[in-house]
């Protein structure tokens, strides 16, 4: 809960996002970290830096997954000429994990399933809504007025957290040192001192992928968030107070505290943004671009520019060497289910370690990649869209009076999302509580969402209504005649998926994280996605990684 600015501006350019953060940055206490996390999040340098654009036109390269890295690497390899095929396992839709759905027809009203933040540091995702023109609308609301309802006990949130401090401590069986410090300090004690207590070098290493780390970072990289916590002096009731108020911290406390860190490190969470009419028009845009015969998102010669065919329901069963040349081999079959060869030049594998455990891979990769492939850990998500016939939660009663923002509790749903699409009203009556809204009526991580989530689809709906009934204060059956329709997506079971996305436990990324990205196959084949890079589960992971599997791709070339 912060006391920080709240940006309004539409569209910012580059130089309103530095401002901001800037500023953002200084009332953190670490104006030196804005200069790092710029550098480190900012695009890597474009692919012809590494090879010469359209000289490639005999290279023929394979990606496997329409998801963000895999659009994003098409993108960038197009500009060197190479005949480039992307195989998608998913038939009606693009973008992977990108899911926008769209509840009428005119695309008014719509939730979205996977990611729907951007922050202001994320400067990768940034350059590529740039480039390819993508409005984009400010989503932090100033007084969302939003609920914490935890123990059966309903408060408001507020910047300080004084309610938390009055009526949810007494709760809890805190130490009288807890008791002590207001929720802000307690809050800020488990985390964000920690993050001031390590240098501003040590701090970059929770952006970076290295061989080492120093022994000051290592100790929290190497812990689960309730270690740390434990270690700090912290009782488990104080525990279960911070995992109970913010759920979506208290539904991953066995994951690597660094996960936690590295959020607050680029302040992932203050001054977010959305792509306005939904984040599916950014993997549109890459679609649109890569199909253009003269797109005007390269400055280079369109008769220079590679050509892109991109497969839809097209499934990678195998991934295989040709040990006589090198070359890639992909096997893949339709809905036909008919195995079909192609071999390429090179490949990128921009598919969750989730999906590509259960391809063949002849021979194996490297014993570290393949342990990775096996152990790297992936957070199920669920959420809920409710398409109300009226904003409820808007309305002037002790239920409502909310306009954006994001609702927490302790019941399996988690949190409540709000939509932010009457946060900037030019006047109140465009934007009436009668008007129909779709709320995001649970958004849960890990087991909450395994267990909402297996059970019929009706039950499934009924408990995440009751819960919504009950964070807010409604009587039970209030919202059977409000919501007109629902969409529920758990991301365990989306078969292409399998994991909303990936985390580190302990140890994780000192293990695993140089090796998910070192090529295999002789300097052949190529990984991307959110799970190779410092910044999972958000559109900056998966893009950065795109970019630089292609840059790595493109220095073989030389």
């Amino acid at each position: 809960m912060s006391d920080q600015p709240v940006s309004y501006l539409t569209n910012p350019s580059d130089s309103e996002r530095y401002d901001i953060l800037r500023n953002a940055f200084i009332n953190a206490h670490r104006p030196e970290d804005f200069e790092n996390v710029l550098e480190l999040l900012n695009p890597p340098p474009d692919i012809t830096s590494y090879a010469t654009a359209g000289e490639h036109k005999n290279i023929k390269i394979g990606v496997i997954g329409a998801g963000l890295a895999g659009l994003s690497a098409a993108f960038e390899l197009r500009k060197l000429g190479a005949e480039i095929t992307i195989y998608d396992a998913m038939e009606d839709r693009i973008g992977g994990r990108v899911y926008t759905y769209y509840f009428n027809q005119n695309r008014r009203y719509y939730g979205e399933f996977g990611p729907m933040r951007i922050p202001l540091s994320h400067g990768t995702t940034w350059h590529y809504i740039n480039l390819l023109h993508l409005n984009t609308v400010p989503i932090t609301s100033p007084f969302p007025n939003n609920f914490i309802y935890v123990h059966n006990t309903r408060i408001r949130r507020d910047y300080e957290g004084k309610n938390i401090t009055e009526y949810l401590y007494p709760l809890f069986n805190l130490t009288e040192y807890e008791k002590s410090l207001p929720w802000s300090e307690l809050d800020d004690y488990a985390f964000n001192s920690v993050l001031l207590s390590l240098s501003p070098e040590i701090r970059r290493e929770l952006l970076q992928i290295l061989p080492e780390y120093s022994p000051e970072y290592s100790v929290y990289t190497n812990n689960s968030i309730r270690e740390i916590l434990e270690s700090r002096g912290l009782s488990q009731d104080a525990i279960n107070l911070i995992a109970s108020v913010d759920p979506l911290t208290g539904g991953l406390l066995n994951i690597s505290y660094a996960e936690s860190l590295q959020e607050l490190y680029s302040l992932d969470f203050l001054n977010t943004y959305r792509i306005a009419g939904g984040m599916i028009n950014l993997p549109l845009a890459f679609y649109h671009s890569l199909t253009s015969p003269n797109p005007r998102e390269y400055d280079i010669a369109p008769e220079m520019l590679g050509k892109v065919n991109i497969n839809f329901g097209h499934i990678i069963t195998g991934i295989y060497q040709n040990s006589t040349d090198n070359k890639v081999i992909l096997r893949y079959n339709n809905t036909s289910l008919k195995d079909v060869y192609e071999e390429f030049d090179y490949v990128i594998c921009a598919i969750p370690f989730s999906t590509l455990r259960v391809i063949d891979i002849k021979p194996f990769f490297s014993n570290q990649k393949m342990q990775a492939i096996r152990e790297l850990f992936y957070s199920d998500s669920l959420k809920a869209a409710f398409f109300c016939n009226h904003r409820f939660w808007e309305e002037d009663a002790a239920y409502g009076n909310m306009n954006g923002g994001i609702s927490f509790t302790d019941l399996p749903i988690q949190s409540i999302v709000y939509p932010s699409d009457h946060i900037q009203c030019p006047e109140p009556s465009f934007c009436s509580p009668l008007e129909p809204g779709v709320l995001i009526s649970s958004y849960n991580l890990n087991q909450d969402s395994i267990r909402v989530a297996n059970q019929s689809n009706e039950r499934r709906f009924q408990l995440i209504k009751r819960n919504v009934e009950e964070v807010h204060g409604l009587s039970e059956n209030f919202l059977d005649s409000i919501v007109e329709n629902y969409r529920i997506v758990d991301w365990n079971q989306q078969q292409w998926f399998r994991g909303a996305f990936a985390m580190n436990l302990p140890g994780q990324k000192i293990n695993f994280g140089l090796t998910m990205l070192q090529p295999e196959y002789d300097n052949h084949l190529f990984f991307a996605g959110e799970h190779t890079s410092v910044k999972h589960g958000w559109m900056q992971g998966s893009l950065y990684s795109g970019m630089l599997s292609a840059n790595t791709l493109a220095m073989n070339l030389r």
